[in-house]
Order: C-alpha cells, then structure tokens, then sequence
C-alpha cells in the first residue's frame, strides 16, 4: 500500500514563494516517477513537474524558471519550490507517484491547496 502525503501549501501574495513537500510510505521502490500536478476551478489538471529516479527532470512551460522540483530518494519525498508565484498559479496541487514495476501504478496524494492573492 502506497500512501503521499502533501503539505505546504497556503496563501501567498504575487511574487511570492511556497515549498510544497509529499513524503511517500509504501512499497514505492526504488524505480519511479515522482511529480506534481494541479488543478484549477473549470480547468483540466496539468503536469507541472515530474523527476525520475535518475533525476531526469520535466516542468511545464508555465512554470519553467520559476518552480524547481527535488527529491530525497533516502526521505521518499519529492519538493516543489515554488518561486514568483503569480494568480494563475492558485490551483489544488497533487503528488504522484508511479511506481515502474511489473505492475507499474500511479498513486496521488490528496492535495493541498495553493492560493496567489492579494
């Protein structure tokens, strides 16, 4: 059994920075994909970064200079620093996590929600 779970986030103004963290537990494995996704009210939900075991590394365009995705295979944990936050950004955002086995399954955290405000 595969449990994530997110924390972090909260309410920031424009400009400003969150770190979201997801500790996993479970019989993740030590080949995997890690990443966050989000999902905005009326939109569908987006990759936004996703980190291989090898540390081959994704990010959206939107976020692209801004966000930078981490992990601690030792900690089973995946980050996202999030930087220079804008509004487009408030979104509930989601760790996953696909285990690549003979069986490979994705497994998401519940969420936790990102608001850019002022």
């Amino acid at each position: 059994q595969v449990q994530l779970v997110e924390s972090g986030g909260g309410l920031v103004q424009p400009g400003g920075s969150l770190r979201l963290s997801c500790v996993g537990s479970g019989s993740i494995g030590s080949r995997n994909i890690m990443g966050w996704y989000r999902q905005a009210p009326g939109k569908q939900r987006e990759m936004v970064a996703t980190i291989t075991s090898g540390d081959n590394i994704n990010y959206a365009d939107s976020v692209k200079g801004r966000f930078t995705i981490s992990r601690d295979n030792a900690k089973n944990t995946v980050y996202l620093q999030m930087n220079s936050l804008k509004p487009e950004d408030t979104a509930v955002y989601f760790c996953v996590i696909r285990t690549i086995t003979w069986r490979s399954t994705d497994y998401w955290g519940q969420g936790t929600q990102v608001t850019v405000s002022s």
